[in-house]
């Protein structure tokens, strides 16, 4: 393992999240808030109560997952599209570090930033609700597994992507809508039967339900399910960029 290549590259894209704070930190953050002012002062006045819990607090884990996925995709997605479009990516690429080292040092910056907005929209929506955290470990694990996941398939949309507009297609015709639909703003629990079944094909719902599960030890889905389906979507990411560094795929031409 060249812990020198892997750390150049994760030093260099965490540089640029500080030298673009307002886009990277600021901007995120003031919009997530805005979701707590704007949802729980209209709905919360009127849902009083989900499960037991507040309506201010059950929020809190569906827009952190919100944030947590839209940012992830982008940071890594454009992580790794710049030096392809700047034609730095060969300088990299024959450089002596394996594609390991490479995806290590890309998806790790980019997991790093998302993990870091998610702790502060966190420590954020205690100004807002009281919180408490039934299990912090277990929303540790699923705030950095949803974190590689997500990066990770944002670095495949940044390969896959040959311009600036592609890379805004998959997050804002599917990650988004998936998200809202996933139970961030409600629990599955309360739609109809039909579908309830359709939202057990979204896969966005079983990261929600136990993200939430570690806050407030409730859930849609059971939480092993939760766990495979996060693991499983880890996995196929995995295998994905894999076979895109052995087949060179957008990559050597």
């Amino acid at each position: 393992m060249n812990l020198h290549a892997v750390k150049a590259i994760y030093l260099f894209e965490m540089s640029r999240t500080f030298r673009t704070l307002l886009q990277s930190i600021v901007s995120p953050v003031i919009s997530t808030s805005l979701y707590f002012v704007v949802f729980g002062a209209a709905i919360g006045s009127r849902i009083t109560e989900i499960e037991g819990i507040s309506y201010g607090a059950f929020l809190v884990p569906g827009l952190i997952m919100l944030m947590l996925l839209t940012q992830s995709v982008a940071n890594a997605s454009f992580g790794i599209y710049f030096p392809r479009f700047t034609g730095t990516i060969y300088e990299i690429l024959s450089a002596p570090i394996s594609y390991v080292e490479i995806v290590i040092g890309y998806v790790g910056a980019a997991a790093t930033k998302s993990i870091i907005l998610g702790l502060i929209i966190l420590a954020t929506a205690g100004l807002f609700v009281p919180l408490q955290i039934a299990r912090p470990g277990w929303m540790l694990a699923f705030l950095v597994l949803t974190a590689v996941t997500f990066s990770l398939f944002g670095f495949i949309i940044g390969i896959w992507a040959d311009g600036f507009e592609k890379l805004q297609v998959i997050p804002l015709l599917i990650i988004t809508p998936l998200t809202f639909l996933g139970g961030s703003f409600y629990p599955v629990s309360v739609l109809p039967p039909f579908w309830q079944t359709v939202a057990m094909f979204n896969p966005v719902v079983y990261l929600i339900s136990g993200f939430r599960w570690s806050f407030f030890g409730i859930t849609d889905v059971h939480i092993g399910i939760s766990l495979g389906a996060t693991a499983l979507m880890l996995a196929l990411c995995i295998i994905a960029v894999g076979w895109i560094f052995k087949t060179g795929y957008r990559l050597k031409t």
